[in-house]
């Protein structure tokens, strides 16, 4: 719009010079009416746009104070813990199944974190199917609690590791290879929730993770709280996080 502008206003001032608008245009009358057309079509729609956008704008803000509701209430469940952790220690994440044609294989990514302070650090995570508390709750499309803390001061080296993920299966150390259980087993307790379509299909889930009392947080209102927040998130389509 704002080229098709110019022209006209080069035009209607005889810029470069007239010669030069009467040998472009001569005969071609049609140029300046397909010109104000454009002009027309676009200013048309700016204002629809300015509203589609505000609109989305709203419903993003109403989407994420509706998380920090959630997140609030969450923070207090988590203050009954004995020892009382910090403020900081509880995070909400919420996750999307994602893909692209680089990395075609479908996996879970972090699209939001929730948390009062900069530590602990978030790490990178991307699992597939399966693989951490997240992967299982997409692969079983149901809530997953694990006691990650108790995992861990069970299963102190490799050789042990290993040896009850034999006898126990990959899920019960969530299709963790060692280096990996290692690098995330300070979240002690990590609990995860399926994000659904209309159609009931997996598309996302909400996980909250926190250092320690597992048996304190694993009770029905945290799990309230989860579910209510993942059927907002999937009536929203994951659009607004």
């Amino acid at each position: 719009m704002l080229t098709a502008t110019c022209v006209l206003v080069a035009q209607q001032y005889a810029v470069p010079s007239a010669s030069f608008w009467n040998d472009l245009v001569g005969g071609r009358g049609y140029l300046i009416a397909i010109l104000v057309t454009v002009i027309a079509a676009f200013g048309a729609l700016t204002p629809a746009q300015i509203w589609s956008e505000r609109s989305q704008m709203a419903r993003r803000t109403a989407v994420r104070h509706q998380i920090l509701n959630h997140f609030g209430r969450l923070l207090a469940i988590a203050s009954r813990v004995d020892p009382k952790p910090s403020a900081s220690d509880l995070g909400l994440h919420v996750w999307r199944v994602t893909w692209s044609l680089r990395r075609p294989r479908r996996r879970l990514i972090r699209i939001a974190t929730y948390r009062l302070g900069s530590t602990p650090a978030t790490r990178t995570f991307e699992p597939g199917r399966g693989v951490g508390v997240v992967g299982l709750c997409w692969k079983r499309n149901e809530e997953v609690a694990v006691d990650v803390e108790r995992l861990a001061g069970k299963l102190t080296t490799h050789v042990d590791y290993d040896e009850y993920a034999t006898a126990e299966g990959a899920d019960a150390v969530m299709n963790l290879a060692w280096p990996e259980f290692a690098r995330v087993r300070h979240r002690g307790a990590v609990f995860a929730s399926p994000i659904r379509n209309g159609r009931g299909e997996f598309i996302g889930c909400v996980s909250v993770d926190a250092s320690s009392g597992f048996a304190t947080l694993a009770n029905d209102e945290l799990w309230h709280e989860l579910n209510s927040l993942c059927m907002l998130l999937g009536d929203d389509g994951l659009l607004h996080v």
